[in-house]
């Protein structure tokens, strides 16, 4: 069962990694959901902890989370714009975990013109994604991870239909402190389209590593995203990270995201360019053994700032 399972994650990560490459279809699931990976520079597969939100960006950590967890996120995004969360998960028999999780993504309200740009009223967008996660135990040190999910996208009386997976691998060392992963996310496509161009999913084939230090308060993330798209620089598919860990209970972050302070340079004078902060993240949060609430801070866009909020509690 474990060797099939592993070689069936395996077979699909290389066949993804060659036939699949980025689009711009329903780009909220591209956005956050764990305020410590926001923190971290908005893209993390790799830390280890008793974390709901984290099984957002690879569903192996699934496996981390204790059994019936509630878990509860928010987001304030640009102006007019929210989205928001939340999932629950069981766990079988020791090394089984299944979960369920939704995203909300709320566009707010937009004028609507007609053709001679003469206003005739308001519309409102906005984005929805119910997933199942499942996550099992291969060995003492790796776990396996699917999330399957339906998207229903509305945009005024045009609507949109997709279907999607995650695929993740984490390998962990507790004795050593390292956590490496892979994972394939958002495999699939419309299977109704706003009109008759479908759409693929924003495809993303990510590696990430972590590192604890026992002598140190330290753990250091780095993240490579866009592993099937070159047509950006090296550096620009890296994300890295930093943990100051005060104590079990209380972590600071704070992380760079190299594409995103590219592409929010914007020239501010005559031979002047900045991004603003854009790049940059930073968080904290307190992680009680039942009751956990983190917060991440970041710029998705150069005119305003996000804030993360996550709250997560034990039955």
């Amino acid at each position: 069962m474990k060797k099939t399972v592993f070689l069936f994650l395996l077979t699909l990560f290389a066949v993804t990694a060659g036939a699949q490459d980025s689009q711009t279809g329903y780009n909220f699931l591209r956005i956050p959901v764990s305020a410590h990976a926001a923190a971290l520079g908005g893209e993390n597969i790799t830390i280890i902890e008793d974390d709901p939100s984290l099984m957002f960006s690879n569903p192996a950590l699934l496996a981390s989370v204790s059994d019936k967890s509630i878990n509860l996120n928010f987001m304030t995004y640009m102006a007019g714009a929210t989205t928001a969360s939340a999932s629950f998960n069981r766990i079988i028999k020791d090394k089984a975990s299944v979960a369920v999780m939704a995203q909300y993504m709320d566009y707010g309200k937009m004028k609507e013109t007609d053709e001679n740009n003469v206003i005739k009223g308001e519309f409102s967008a906005k984005d929805i994604a119910i997933s199942g996660v499942f996550s099992y135990i291969l060995t003492d040190k790796l776990v396996g991870g699917i999330t399957a999910k339906f998207i229903n996208s509305y945009i005024g009386d045009y609507s949109s239909l997709a279907v999607g997976i995650d695929l993740g691998l984490n390998y962990y060392d507790p004795d050593r402190e390292w956590s490496v992963s892979l994972v394939a996310k958002n495999l699939g496509g419309q299977i109704k389209a706003y009109d008759e161009e479908y759409e693929k999913m924003p495809f993303d084939l990510q590696a990430g590593v972590s590192k604890r230090f026992a002598s140190l308060p330290f753990r250091l993330s780095a993240t490579l995203v866009g592993l099937t798209d070159w047509d950006y620089g090296l550096i620009n598919h890296l994300v890295i990270g930093a943990d100051i860990i005060l104590s079990q209970q209380i972590y600071l972050a704070a992380g760079y995201n190299f594409r995103r302070a590219d592409e929010m340079t914007i020239g501010s004078g005559t031979d002047d360019e900045s991004s603003h902060g854009a790049g940059w993240s930073f968080g904290a949060g307190l992680q009680l053994e039942r009751f956990k609430l983190q917060l991440g801070y970041g710029k998705y866009h150069v005119s305003s700032n996000s804030l993360l909020v996550n709250v997560s509690y034990s039955l």
